[in-house]
């Protein structure tokens, strides 16, 4: 089922659902007709339309917003922090073109520190999906949980099948015992490339991706510790905040260490090109993490 349909079938089943935008559409472009009397775009207006979800749910309304990641949880994080977060309120709050996905637009648009401001605020939960699939496979459960939720949204394509989804629960490819590779979001695709290129030369990697960032599967990550030489946190992020700040958290925690190797931004934005060309130039391929990892484990 795609997220339109889904969307349909909520709301056809239970009028407490609404979908509201601040003019950004592409996510359910084809279904705005079918949906008008519980669609509600307010505009470039973000903090608007937090304040406006907020009242929905205090009403008993699960508003689902979408926006530009970036202007979405900067621009109306206060309203998220004090209407939505403080009271717990079912908002769904869906952040498009985050991470290297704003490719072209520059550090404006660059939405690279959402998971650090977004899960410093309690109540809230992060739901950062591998691809499109992964997104399909798990939205209903996020969509149906009475917390708020920030969500990563993309429309990748997969390159492997998913498996069923937990809130809270990461997804493991491999038992490999060399590495570890943690990671979230659309650089699951790299890190799965990177996972190949490395089994091809002997090594064995354990390819984790986390799909949710809070709440966090402390139990996966300490097992994982436990089991493998390297732990590698990969994300399009700033190093600090999201999921290497998460694993020295846990690490700190539960009294234990670990040979990590980070991959992420390190207090820089990206240089804004093609995704492409911008994964090349910040060493973010599949390729490049490969020699990443076995220059560290050599």
């Amino acid at each position: 089922m795609t997220y339109e349909e889904l969307l349909i079938e909520l709301i056809s089943k239970d009028n407490k659902y609404f979908v509201m935008t601040s003019e950004n559409r592409a996510a359910m472009r084809g279904i705005t007709t079918q949906i008008k009397n519980n669609f509600i775009d307010t505009g470039i207006t973000e903090q608007t339309m937090i304040g406006m979800a907020a009242g929905l749910a205090l009403r008993g309304r699960v508003p689902i917003v979408h926006a530009l990641a970036t202007f979405l949880t900067m621009r109306a994080f206060e309203f998220i922090r004090t209407d939505v977060g403080i009271g717990n309120l079912p908002v769904k709050i869906m952040g498009s073109v985050a991470g290297f996905l704003s490719d072209g637009n520059g550090p404006t648009h660059q939405a690279i520190e959402d998971v650090s401001i977004m899960r410093g605020i309690p109540n809230v939960n992060v739901f950062c999906p591998a691809d499109i699939e992964d997104f399909n496979i798990c939205i209903r459960k996020v969509l149906e949980h009475p917390s708020p939720f920030y969500i990563r949204y993309l429309n990748l394509q997969p390159v492997v099948q998913h498996t069923a989804f937990e809130i809270g629960k990461a997804e493991i490819f491999g038992d490999g015992k060399d590495v570890a590779i943690l990671v979230y979001g659309m650089l699951f695709a790299q890190a799965f490339k990177a996972k190949q290129i490395l089994e091809s030369k002997g090594f064995t990697v354990r390819l984790i991706n986390m799909r949710c960032l809070k709440p966090i599967d402390e139990e996966t990550i300490l097992s994982t510790i436990e089991d493998c030489k390297l732990i590698v946190t990969l994300e399009d992020h700033f190093i600090t905040g999201g999921l290497n700040t998460i694993l020295a958290e846990i690490l700190m925690k539960n009294k234990k260490t670990a040979n990590v190797l980070p991959i992420a931004l390190m207090n820089k934005w990206f240089k804004p090109a093609l995704l492409n060309d911008v994964l090349e130039y910040e060493g973010f391929t599949g390729i490049q993490i490969a020699q990443k990892i076995e220059m560290a484990i050599s």
